[in-house]
Formats: C-alpha cells, structure tokens, sequence
C-alpha cells in the first residue's frame, strides 16, 4: 500500500472541499479555488474534516495514481489557505530585474531586455530590502515552480563566476578556472 496515499489529508478550519458532476472535486478557501477531477482507478471519501484517498486495484498504474492524488489534494488545501512561493536570486555585476506593471523585465547581459508575464494565477514581485530577490506567489504549487523555473531558464547559474539567476539558498558547484601553462 502506498505510504503516502494511505495518510488521510486533514482539511484545516476556512477550507470546503466538495465533489461536483464528473467527480470534479473543488477547494475553496481564503486566497481562492481550485479544481481537479481524479483519475477512475482513484477514490476520493471526503470526510468531515479529512479526505481519505483510496485505489481499485493493486496493478502498478493505479499504485501510482494512488499517492499522486493524495498528493495533489494536500497541495490545493495547502495553496488554497496559505498558499505557495518560490524565492529567486539574481547574481551578476549588471544583473537585475524590475516590474512594469505586472511584467518582470530582467537586464541580464544580452544585448537585449528580457520581458516575462506571469500566468493568471500566479503574481511576481520584488523584495522591498533586498533589490536582487524575485519572489513568485501563487495557489497552485504547479504553476508556481513552473514561472520560477522558466524565470530562472532565462540566465541559469554558470559554474565559473556563479552569475545568473537561481533559486535562493540553491548552491551552486563551482569549477576552478583555466590553469596558468607550464
């Protein structure tokens, strides 16, 4: 049986949970909603404060399935009341972004400013201590490390001087530089 698909997902106060047609189940909480609709070989019991995922039968696909919409379920209860975010880190002499409007617009070292937009759901914003620190907000965990992680494609970490863009507290393995010839 899965270990993590067998744990029940507790669902804290300021947060429903309903089953709608086609099995679509809806998170409601204070910072928004979501939907998902779980796979056939899944069930979903939706409890008085807990929801209990259980699985058909015991072929590999539907073991799979079982602890992925478990965690799934936990991740919109967990987006929903608190929400996710993601902490990015531009290194670099010359590096820096700025907002115009919703817009994040990075200065990078090309020849050219790089403009991104964030996707409807999800907000992108500066630290007000730190000018080099990106922060990234939103319910739905998915598309907030995907906009991290496509932000942060724009100018990855480079081995040699560590310049670029990365995720805060991410540690980059630096290599030694050319040796001086014999």
């Amino acid at each position: 049986m899965s270990r993590i698909g067998r744990q029940p997902v507790q669902i804290p106060s300021g947060v429903t949970v309903t089953e709608g047609a086609n099995r679509e189940i809806t998170v409601k909480g204070s910072k928004g909603e979501l939907k998902m609709t779980p796979h056939e070989l899944v069930t979903v019991d939706i409890k008085d404060d807990s929801i209990v995922v259980s699985r058909d039968n015991d072929d590999s696909f539907a073991r799979s399935l079982h602890g992925l919409t478990r965690a799934l379920l936990n991740n919109m209860i967990i987006g929903v009341s608190t929400g996710f975010e993601k902490r990015l880190e531009i290194v670099g002499v010359g590096y820096r972004a700025q907002l115009q409007g919703n817009k994040l617009v990075l200065t990078l070292g090309y020849s050219h400013p790089v403009e991104y937009t964030p996707p409807e759901g999800v907000t992108v914003e500066m630290d007000a201590e730190k000018k080099n620190i990106i922060i990234v907000r939103g319910i739905n965990k998915e598309l907030v490390g995907h906009a991290a992680s496509i932000i942060r494609g724009y100018r990855k970490p480079e081995p040699y001087k560590g310049k670029g863009i990365r995720y805060e507290g991410e540690h980059v393995r630096r290599k030694a530089g050319k040796a001086a010839g014999a």
